[in-house]
C-alpha cells in the first residue's frame, strides 16, 4: 500500500511577475514614471523565479559571519557572506534601486526607482538596508560639496563591488549611517563619540557604536561630538592609501529578522573621518539621510504586505479542505480580501508618496508641504499595520505556514523591523507633532490633499473628528498615536476613493473609517465584492 503520496498541497509560488500589481503600475503612469514600465516590468519578473526567490533563502540561512582576524592574526574586520547576497546587492545595483535617481534628471525617476524597491524588497528585506541607505546617504553628503563630487558617482552607478578595497578604486560603493550608541538610543544629541581637527583638515574619531545596520558598507555616516557640538563625519572603513581604517567590527547582532545583514556592534579607534556639513550642525545633516530611510521604511512594509496576501493567496488557491478549495470558502474569502484591501491601501499611498517626494525633490514647494507631514504618517501607520498582517498572511496556511521552509516565518520575523527603523512609534509620532507645530501649512496641505476626493461624508466626518481633536494642545502627546491613526486613514480612504479599485475603495471606507468590522482581519461586512478584491491579489503562474 502506498503511504508516502504528496496531495493537496500549494506548489511554491514560483514562475510569476512580482510587478503584476495594478495600484503599483497604475502608480507608474499617475505619478510621472511611466517611461519606467517595462524596467519594472522586468525586475518584477526576475524577482519571481525560483532561482531568484532561492537567493533570499540562501542569504537568510546563510548569515553573515565576522572574520576579525586573517588566519596570520592580523586585524582585517571583514565579514563573509553566501554568494547570493552578492547577487542581490549585485542586481539591485544594477537596476538603480540605491543612488541612481539622483543622477538621472529624468521627471519620476524616484518614483521608478520606489516601484523597483517595493517590487526587489519581495525576494529578501534585509540587503534592501545597504540600498536604502546608500540612496539616503546621498542628500546628507551633499552639505559638502567636495565630499558629494569625490564620492557621489561612485555610490550612484550601476556597479557593485564587494570587499575591503580603497574606496575610489573600486567600481562602486555602498554607504550606512552609524549613530546609535548604549546611552543613547533616538536621543543622538546623547552621543558620546568625539571626533578632534587635524592640521590636514581630517578628524580623529573615538567612540563606540552599539549598533550601525550594513558594517559591510565602504562609507560610513557616523556622529561625533566636536567642541561645537554633535557633528556628521564621513568615515571610509578603508583609507585611500589603501590601509585599514581603525574601525573595529566587534560582533555582529543576533537579530530576530533581517538576518542577511550584517548589523554590528563597532568602535572607532581613532579613526579617520571628513566632516560632512558644519560643526555642530550633524543632527540636520543626519536628519537628512533618516528623512529618506522613511520613505523606504514604508516601501519595505508595503512590500511585505503584498508579499504575505499573495502567497497566502496562492495558498488558498491550491489547497482543499472539507471538499473544496480554501479561496471558495466564505470566510477564507473574508480573511484574504480584508488583507488585500489593507495591502492595497498601503501601496496606493507609497506611490502618491513616492510622487510627492521625487516632485519636493525638484522644487515643487507644494508637494514638499505636504510630503512633510504625510510621509510621517503614512511611515507610522503602514509599519504598524505590517505585523499583524504578516501573522494574519501566515495563519492561512495553517500549520505549514509556522514551517520555516514556507517563508513565511522569514516574512514575520522581518515585519516588526521597519516600524523600528528610523524612529520607533512613539518617536514616529512625536515627529508629527512637531510638524504640525513648526510647519502649520503642511497641515492644511495634508487636508487639502484628502479633500480632493470630493464630498464623501465618511471622511468628512472624520476630518471633522481630527480637527477638533487637534485643539487639545494639553493631550496632544497622549492622544499623538490615535489621531495619527485616524489622519491616515482619511488620507488612504481619499486616495483609494481617486485612484483606487472602487470594491476596494467601498470595503475600506466601511470598515476603516465607518467602523463596520471587528478587531482583526477577516471581519468585512456582507455586501463586499470579494471576487473583484481577490482577483487584484491572486498571482498568475506560469
Amino acid at each position: 500500500m502506498q503511504t508516502h503520496e504528496v496531495f493537496n498541497q500549494a506548489n511554491p509560488l514560483e514562475g510569476h511577475n512580482v510587478a503584476d500589481d495594478a495600484t503599483l503600475m497604475d502608480g507608474l503612469v499617475r505619478e510621472g514614471a511611466e517611461w519606467s514600465m517595462d524596467e519594472v516590468s522586468a525586475l518584477g519578473e526576475l524577482a519571481g523565479t525560483a532561482e531568484v526567490q532561492d537567493w533570499g533563502r540562501l542569504a537568510n540561512e546563510n548569515p553573515p559571519v565576522l572574520k576579525p582576524y586573517d588566519r596570520f592574526g592580523h586585524r582585517i574586520d571583514d565579514i563573509e557572506f553566501h554568494p547570493a547576497w552578492h547577487n542581490l546587492l549585485s542586481t539591485a545595483v544594477a537596476n538603480g534601486l540605491h543612488g541612481a535617481p539622483w543622477s538621472d534628471d529624468r521627471a519620476g525617476s524616484h518614483v521608478a526607482r520606489a516601484a523597483k524597491f517595493y517590487v526587489w524588497s519581495n525576494v529578501e528585506a534585509g540587503h534592501t538596508c545597504p540600498i536604502s541607505a546608500t540612496y539616503a546617504a546621498i542628500p546628507a553628503l551633499r552639505d559638502t560639496p567636495e565630499l558629494a563630487a569625490t564620492y557621489e558617482p561612485l555610490l550612484s552607478n550601476g556597479f557593485y563591488e564587494s570587499g575591503l578595497t580603497a574606496p575610489l578604486g573600486k567600481a562602486g560603493l555602498l554607504a550606512t549611517m552609524s549613530m546609535t550608541e548604549k546611552q543613547g538610543g533616538s536621543d543622538i544629541r546623547a552621543n558620546t563619540t568625539r571626533a578632534t581637527e587635524q592640521p590636514d583638515g581630517s578628524y580623529r574619531i573615538v567612540g563606540h557604536k552599539w549598533f550601525t545596520s550594513a558594517t559591510m558598507a565602504d562609507l560610513y555616516l557616523a556622529l561625533a561630538q566636536t567642541e561645537a557640538g554633535v557633528t556628521c563625519f564621513l568615515v571610509p572603513r578603508v583609507l585611500p592609501d589603501g590601509t585599514l581604517n581603525d574601525v573595529r567590527l566587534m560582533r555582529l547582532k543576533d537579530k530576530l529578522g533581517n538576518r542577511s545583514n550584517p548589523s554590528g556592534e563597532i568602535e572607532y579607534q581613532n579613526a579617520v573621518g571628513w566632516r560632512i556639513g558644519e560643526e555642530g550642525r550633524g543632527v540636520p545633516t543626519i536628519i537628512k539621510m533618516v528623512n529618506m530611510t522613511r520613505l523606504d521604511c514604508l516601501i519595505g512594509a508595503a512590500s511585505g504586505m503584498r508579499r504575505g496576501v499573495t502567497q497566502a493567496a496562492h495558498h488558498a488557491r491550491n489547497r482543499k479542505a472539507f471538499g473544496s478549495y480554501l479561496i471558495d470558502q466564505p470566510l477564507m474569502r473574508n480573511v484574504l480580501a480584508d488583507l488585500t484591501v489593507e495591502s492595497e491601501a498601503a501601496s496606493l499611498l507609497m506611490m502618491r508618496l513616492a510622487g510627492a517626494h521625487d516632485r519636493s525633490t525638484r522644487g515643487d514647494e507644494a508637494e514638499s508641504r505636504f510630503l512633510r507631514l504625510a510621509l510621517a504618517i503614512g511611515k507610522y501607520w503602514v509599519c504598524k499595520r505590517w505585523p499583524a498582517h504578516a501573522a494574519e498572511a501566515l495563519e492561512c496556511f495553517g500549520g505549514n505556514g509556522f514551517i520555516e521552509e514556507s517563508q513565511m516565518p522569514r516574512l514575520f520575523r522581518e515585519s516588526p523591523l521597519n516600524g523600528i527603523w528610523e524612529g520607533s512609534g512613539n518617536v514616529a509620532a512625536l515627529d508629527v507633532l512637531r510638524a504640525m507645530a513648526k510647519s502649520p501649512q503642511s497641515v492644511e496641505a495634508f487636508f487639502d490633499e484628502v479633500a480632493l476626493a470630493g464630498p464623501q461624508p465618511s471622511i468628512q466626518r472624520a476630518v471633522a473628528e481630527i480637527r477638533s481633536q487637534l485643539t487639545d494642545l494639553a493631550g496632544a502627546e497622549f492622544l499623538a498615536r490615535r489621531v495619527i491613526e485616524r489622519m491616515a486613514l482619511v488620507l488612504q480612504a481619499s486616495l483609494l476613493i481617486r485612484f483606487g479599485d472602487p470594491a476596494v475603495a467601498d470595503a475600506f471606507v466601511a470598515t476603516r473609517l465607518d467602523g463596520d468590522r471587528g478587531s482583526v482581519y477577516g471581519t468585512l461586512p456582507g455586501g463586499v465584492d470579494f471576487t473583484a478584491i481577490l482577483g487584484r491579489i491572486t498571482p498568475k503562474v506560469g
